[in-house]
């Protein structure tokens, strides 16, 4: 990628000013990472308030997507027209998006905000990553790096509790309401710390066509896969035609960010083989993650008895052991600079967690269902940061925003892929089961909620239990087949020191080599296993 002179220089905050700002970008974090999680509990009554069981996944796929697509975006926005204008932009948005949502009549209108409030959190993610670029210095990044990752493991543990709280005491609407207040106090700290902030290069265009072309294929291959087998026949003409689109878009992108002088995904990137090894399995753990957050309280309310706020208490586990190993391999991956040992057991264990998630029966108690969640959670946590952190290293000094991006890209399209797919098999497993069991229950899916099911006989309530078990334990078995390749992948990483360590300090001081040249490091170094 060309890079553009800035305007002005980066500006020289004392460390008062930097956490001033740091209250904002803080908030900001929060609020997009929040709303990946604090709607899973509130999914259940959502459904059966507004019917639309066939698109469940939607709400979370349409957040996902619309954040992923727009995170390229954003960030060349930032570069022309400088960060505070951007970041408070996309602010605006979010809680637009936000207050939109509450007011939701339909699953149609639900869905459709949920992807405008996703257009806004692209930017307060890349915005707020841009901006501690901006402020703090590369010497001092490491220590204000440590306060922003805090918000991942609060969103991660905070959004279900606070979802299922909000479900069970007020209505689901407020999950979204509840944004309000956070986002104008963001907006306004924002506002006036973040003044002294470079006016931008105003140098450059953004790469429309590819950022156009990119969205395309992106949402073709997630309609596609979410449609797939459900909604219509696998060989039908809607889907035969999302394929056609899926791929002449994805072909027409690569084209033209081969040819553009400033790509919205430089291609360079993926040339070194760790650096698309590492974008794989960030593609996976996406995949497993979001799916796990998605459909396990369909099975913790509908068959456990669980009330939103429980159900988002018991994903504590996994969020905690996520959280605990995360930070746990960091430091030890710092000290040594070995990784691949993480990577490898990281893949296996989330597939052995999903796994395990696939033995469940009417009969499974919460407390199996919270041990199931802890391998799961220490594979996610070995894999989260690990995968951006190999991304980094195997790529060049130069393009390390470019990496960054496009493995937080890979991440989110796993997430994306990952709902819409388990989403279709959730669905297609519950009406199938209800539709050749017949009975009083068979045509109450849309409508049903946590307290609709109490309500009903013993027997529907057996057989709508039983129903959602199936599908949710087809999710996990298809899950689990998806993540069990992660080992494959992991296996085939190569060890190459990270910089820091060893001969890798020549790649931070000299001119910007490429991955592959960094994995052409002497034997002694590069056959290290880690």
């Amino acid at each position: 990628m060309t890079a553009e002179a800035p305007s002005a220089a980066p500006p020289r905050l004392s460390p008062r000013q930097i956490m001033a700002a740091m209250v904002a970008l803080l908030i900001a974090m929060l609020l997009a990472m929040l709303d990946n999680t604090i709607v899973a509990p509130a999914l259940p009554t959502i459904v059966g308030d507004l019917g639309g069981l066939e698109h469940l996944s939607w709400v979370t796929t349409g957040y996902i997507l619309a954040s992923t697509a727009a995170t390229p975006i954003w960030g060349k926005l930032g570069d022309l027209y400088g960060r505070r204008k951007t970041f408070l932009a996309s602010i605006a948005l979010f809680l637009v998006g936000s207050a939109l949502c509450g007011m939701a009549q339909n699953f149609g209108e639900l869905v459709g905000f949920r992807a405008l409030q996703g257009l806004g959190a692209g930017g307060l993610m890349v915005g707020v990553l841009a901006v501690v670029a901006d402020i703090v210095p590369p010497r001092d990044r490491s220590k204000y790096q440590g306060v922003m990752m805090a918000a991942m493991p609060v969103a991660m543990i905070g959004g279900p509790l606070v979802g299922g709280f909000i479900t069970d005491h007020l209505s689901w609407r407020w999950a979204f309401y509840v944004n309000l207040p956070l986002g104008v106090l963001a907006l306004a700290v924002a506002w006036f710390t973040l003044r002294t902030l470079p006016k931008g290069s105003g140098a450059g265009r953004v790469d429309w066509w590819g950022a156009g072309l990119l969205t395309t294929w992106i949402t073709a291959l997630v309609l596609l896969t979410s449609w797939g087998g459900g909604q219509y026949a696998w060989l039908s003409a809607p889907i035969v035609g999302l394929a056609a689109v899926t791929v002449a878009a994805f072909a027409a992108f690569v084209l033209v960010e081969r040819r553009v002088t400033d790509p919205v995904m430089p291609l360079s990137v993926f040339r070194s083989r760790n650096f698309s090894l590492a974008g794989t399995l960030a593609f996976l753990s996406g995949f497993a993650m979001f799916g796990g957050v998605t459909f396990l309280p369909q099975f913790q309310q509908f068959v456990q008895g669980s009330s939103a706020t429980n159900s988002g208490l018991l994903l504590m586990p996994m969020m905690i052991a996520a959280m605990v190993v995360s930070i746990a391999s960091g430091t030890l991956i710092g000290r040594t600079g070995r990784y691949k040992a993480f990577l490898v057991a990281g893949a296996a264990l989330m597939a052995a967690g999903l796994g395990l998630f696939a033995t469940m029966d009417t009969s499974t108690s919460s407390l199996v269902t919270s041990l199931f969640m802890v391998p799961l959670g220490i594979g996610l946590g070995c894999l989260m940061q690990t995968t951006t952190l190999l991304a980094q290293s195997s790529a060049p000094v130069g393009d390390m925003g470019a990496a960054t991006g496009a493995s937080t890209f890979l991440r989110n399209m796993g997430g994306s892929v990952g709902v819409s797919v388990l989403g279709s098999v959730y669905a297609s497993g519950l009406s199938s089961r209800l539709g050749s069991a017949g009975g009083p229950a068979a045509g109450s899916a849309q409508s049903m909620t946590p307290e609709a099911l109490r309500g009903l006989p013993e027997a529907a309530r057996h057989l709508f239990a039983s129903a959602v078990t199936h599908g949710v334990v087809e999710v996990f078995t298809v899950a689990s087949a998806v993540a069990a390749c992660g080992v494959a992948v992991a296996l085939f990483i190569r060890h190459v020191p990270l910089r820091g360590f060893g001969g890798a300090d020549r790649a931070a001081a000299g001119p910007a080599a490429s991955g592959a040249e960094q994995e052409r490091q002497p034997a002694t170094e590069a056959a290290t296993a880690g």
